[in-house]
């Protein structure tokens, strides 16, 4: 990182099933920024770890911390909170770090209220089909659960164009670097390409009415 530079806020966001998790964590390795861990109200899954997934807390700890205005930005999703601690993130942007939120699109817009000046960067695959192929190969949802973020991914395409850039995940090495591009470097030429959200919107909608058994 080029210490001469402000420090910056970097928010990444993206589809369910996009990658953005291993993306992170492989920009993680390449280059010393800090990484802000989202905190929520949810139980952990298995293969989740307290403090380096998220930190889990009860309802009434996170309602606390909402009272003191902890958190940059928060939100509930199927009856949890999930929200960004405003601790960490203005303890090293004061120290001189860039600081990376991987968070969604609600509360990337909020966070872009707060810092006028950070980085939005949304993640996609190369397909709709893509996207549902990685979901199922995943194996960790039932059919239902993956029908549900397929179609709430419709609804985050309307984000896309309040975002910076957007990166396709088709190659994790090249896309890591890309990454650390658009946040250092802020070049032109990776703006949101409509044509290909309206193109992706329409085919998630088309699978979304085959996995429910739709006629279109």
């Amino acid at each position: 990182m080029t210490q001469m530079n402000k420090p910056r806020v970097a928010v990444i966001s993206g589809f369910s099933g996009a990658g953005k998790g291993t993306l992170v964590k492989e920009l993680m390795k390449k280059h010393p920024y800090a990484l802000s861990v989202s905190m929520t109200s949810r139980a952990p899954r298995s293969y989740e770890t307290h403090g380096v997934d998220y930190h889990f807390v009860t309802d009434e700890v996170f309602e606390g911390l909402i009272r003191e205005d902890g958190f940059l930005e928060h939100a509930g999703y199927n009856g949890r909170y999930y929200g960004t601690p405003r601790a960490f993130v203005e303890e090293n942007l004061a120290a001189g770090r860039d600081v990376i939120l991987e968070i969604e699109v609600q509360g990337a817009l909020q966070i872009r209220k707060i810092y006028p000046d950070a980085v939005l960067i949304f993640v996609a695959t190369p397909t709709a089909a893509e996207l549902e192929r990685r979901l199922v190969e995943r194996g960790t949802e039932d059919a239902d659960v993956i029908t549900k973020r397929l179609e709430r991914g419709i609804g985050e395409t309307e984000s896309i164009p309040f975002y910076d850039y957007m990166v396709i995940n088709d190659d994790l090495d090249a896309c890591a670097d890309l990454l650390h591009s658009l946040i250092q470097d802020r070049p032109e030429g990776y703006r949101p390409d409509m044509e290909f959200v309206n193109r992706f919107t329409s085919e998630l909608a088309d699978i979304v009415r085959k996995r429910k058994g739709e006629k279109a």
